[in-house]
């Protein structure tokens, strides 16, 4: 699993990673963790708004940080 955090470094962008980094922790999931910061490839994911989440080249959430349930499924599906 590829996970990709989207974010220029903002606080909620930092939150959003450590709160990647804690459910993967939680759940026992073996996952690579990437920070994207570049602006051009923030937009070839057609995202307008940070913090987002990509999993798997796909954007999970974009401008707002999930509650920890919502992480933990997206990990969850995308585990399976």
């Amino acid at each position: 699993m590829k996970i990709e955090v989207l974010g220029t470094g903002c606080a909620k962008c930092k939150q959003l990673e450590k709160d990647v980094y804690d459910a993967l922790a939680e759940l026992d999931i073996a996952a690579e963790v990437s920070k994207v910061g570049d602006i051009k490839k923030i937009m070839d994911y057609k995202v307008m708004i940070t913090p987002a989440l990509v999993i798997d080249g796909e954007v999970k959430i974009a401008g707002r940080l999930p509650r920890k349930v919502e992480l933990q499924k997206y990990l969850k599906e995308a585990q399976q």
